[in-house]
């Protein structure tokens, strides 16, 4: 395996190294060490921890005069962080970050100059993890080229909650340019953390925000947490898309969780701020795809509870929203109990909407085989009318009617 030599690209990261290297600092991919050494030198720096997945590298610092003398230095075989434990008050990266390249049908292998097929998969694994093992104020000189997609690098940072700022850009020849990002986390990253959120990592995103897994350690939470009965328990976050024009989404939907909780609807609230939700992450699969690997008696069994619960949210004068196509919006768990999500346009009204959207829904299943007539003109009668007895004409037909 090759060692990459000191290029361009080095000696642009190295100036940063040389201002920013402080307290406890990681040099990941390490390669010839340039920036772990130069790292050490400085008096603001405890100690250096130079990593590689290339053994032959490793070796030829281990042997060098410079690494035998600076007790501060150690060296240490890891594949990004696979062995490295701790965090690190800066962490220096100069990922691999060209395309892929062939030679014929041949892919060329070289690690040092390769991140992958589009040049950013490596880079996309990094941000991934960094956040595990660096400080609260920690920071992060990163360099990339312009071959590798800026506006990946960016959505990777924004997706992994943390912020940056763009110290260099240098340009090369054949139209290449090297950036050099001083990363940070984010405020909301920071406070999840503080909260005792951690090994916080991006699952998806809706219209209006992103959603975020992570694991609440129970040794860390303030008094007023839910009370939790395991140790680690997973978590949902939902953050804020900053492209997003709707405003106040998140706190409504903290604000209604806290109430339907009561009632044993949604997700159960754990803590809010600002701009994010924290709630119990809910193991399960999509209502269709549960359906289709279900038996009838199941099916049945859940359309009703679903159908209870949207009754409740119309009793209490609410409209969840989004009923009538709940496809990601309503999980079943592994004792098949449905669990619905998403409450950010819920909002009190005085013609509550949820059972004859969820009936709508229901006829659309081509599976349930359902006689929509029946359950449409049901639905009208209960929309004129919203009591027991109009709902209670609806859950027999289900009951008796549907899959008897």
């Amino acid at each position: 395996m090759d060692i990459y030599d000191p290029a361009e690209d080095s000696y642009l990261l190295q100036k940063f190294v040389k201002e920013y290297a402080f307290g406890r600092v990681l040099d990941l991919g390490t390669g010839s060490g340039i920036q772990a050494l130069t790292a050490a030198e400085n008096k603001n720096v405890r100690e250096v921890l130079a990593v590689d997945i290339n053994e032959e590298a490793l070796q030829k610092l281990k042997e060098s005069e410079e690494v035998k003398l600076n007790t501060k230095l150690k060296v240490k075989k890891s594949d990004l962080f696979s062995g490295v434990e701790n965090k690190f008050d800066l962490i220096i990266f100069n990922p691999p970050y060209l395309p892929q390249d062939k030679v014929g049908k041949e892919i060329i292998e070289d690690p040092a100059l390769y991140g992958g097929k589009q040049g950013w998969e490596i880079s996309e694994r990094f941000f991934g993890e960094v956040s595990n093992y660096l400080a609260p104020n920690g920071r992060i000189l990163f360099l990339f080229s312009s071959l590798t997609n800026k506006e990946k690098i960016d959505e990777f940072l924004s997706t992994n909650l943390l912020k940056f700022k763009e110290l260099a850009c240098e340009k090369m020849p054949m139209f290449e340019e090297l950036y050099v990002y001083l990363v940070e986390k984010s405020n909301i990253l920071r406070e999840l953390e503080r909260k005792g959120v951690i090994e916080i990592r991006y699952l998806t995103h809706g219209k209006r925000g992103n959603i975020f897994v992570g694991v609440i350690d129970k040794s860390t939470l303030v008094k007023t947490h839910f009370p939790l009965k395991k140790d680690l328990v997973k978590v949902a976050i939902k953050v804020k898309r900053k492209e997003s024009q709707a405003q106040g989404r998140i706190e409504n939907e903290a604000n209604w969780l806290k109430i339907l909780n009561k009632e044993g609807i949604g997700p159960r609230f754990m803590f809010s701020g600002e701009e994010y939700l924290v709630y119990r992450f809910v193991e399960g699969e999509f209502i269709l795809d549960w359906i289709e690997q279900s038996n009838k008696a199941e099916i049945k069994e859940l359309l009703l509870e679903i159908l209870e619960q949207c009754y409740t949210l119309d009793k209490l004068g609410v409209n969840k929203e989004e009923m009538h196509h709940p496809h990601k919006h309503i999980i079943v768990t592994s004792e098949n109990l449905p669990v619905l999500l998403d409450f950010e346009r819920c909002a009190k009204t005085i013609s509550p909407k949820n059972v004859t959207q969820c009936i709508e829904f229901f006829t659309r299943i081509e599976k349930l085989e359902l006689d929509s007539e029946i359950l449409r003109n049901l639905a009208k009668e209960y929309k004129d009318n919203i009591c027991d007895t109009t709902f209670n004409k609806i859950r027999s037909y289900l009951l008796n009617g549907f899959l008897a």
